[in-house]
C-alpha cells in the first residue's frame, strides 16, 4: 500500500474516520503514504572540504576554502574548514563594511568561503577572512618552523 498511489486514491477516507482520527487527519495520512520518505525540510547542504587539506600542516596562507560557521562571538566567528581546528574570522574580516554585531553577518551552520590569512602551528590557530580579496602580506607568520 505504501507508495501505491493508484490503490490509495481508491480508498474511501470517510470510512476510516473514527473518534480518534477525523477526515482531515485520515486524508493527510493517505497523502503521506502515497509519497513515502518525502522530507518537508529544506535540502541540507554540507561544506565540501578539500581532500588535500586535512591537517593544519596542509594549510597555506592565501588558500580559499569552504567551511561551516560553528560559533559566533562578539569578536568574530569560528569556521570549520576541515582540519580538526576551527579558524577564527575576526569581526573586522567578516565583511567589507563596518560590522557592529557578527550575528548580523553570519550564524552557526552557515556555509562560507574563507581565505587563510595565517597559521600558527605552535598555538594551533588559524586566522581567516570572509573578504576573499584580502591580500596576504609577505611576512605574515605561518608558524612553519
Amino acid at each position: 500500500m505504501i507508495g501505491d498511489g493508484e490503490f490509495l486514491r481508491k480508498v474511501n477516507a470517510k470510512e476510516l474516520v473514527d473518534e480518534r482520527f477525523g477526515l482531515p487527519t485520515v486524508k493527510d495520512i493517505l497523502a503521506e503514504l502515497e509519497k513515502p520518505g518525502r522530507d518537508p525540510r529544506p535540502e541540507f547542504k554540507a561544506a565540501a572540504f578539500r581532500e588535500d587539506v586535512r591537517e593544519l600542516k596542509d594549510l597555506q596562507p592565501g588558500m580559499t576554502l569552504e567551511g561551516v560557521v560553528t560559533n559566533v562571538t562578539n569578536f568574530g566567528a569560528f569556521v570549520d574548514i576541515g582540519v580538526h581546528q576551527d579558524g577564527l574570522v575576526h569581526i573586522s574580516r567578516l565583511a567589507k563594511r563596518f560590522v557592529k554585531d557578527p550575528r548580523d553577518v553570519v550564524k552557526a551552520g552557515d556555509l562560507v568561503k574563507a581565505k587563510v590569512l595565517s597559521i600558527d602551528m605552535q598555538r594551533k590557530r588559524v586566522a581567516l577572512s570572509l573578504r576573499l580579496d584580502d591580500v596576504v602580506e609577505e611576512g605574515t607568520p605561518s608558524g612553519r618552523r
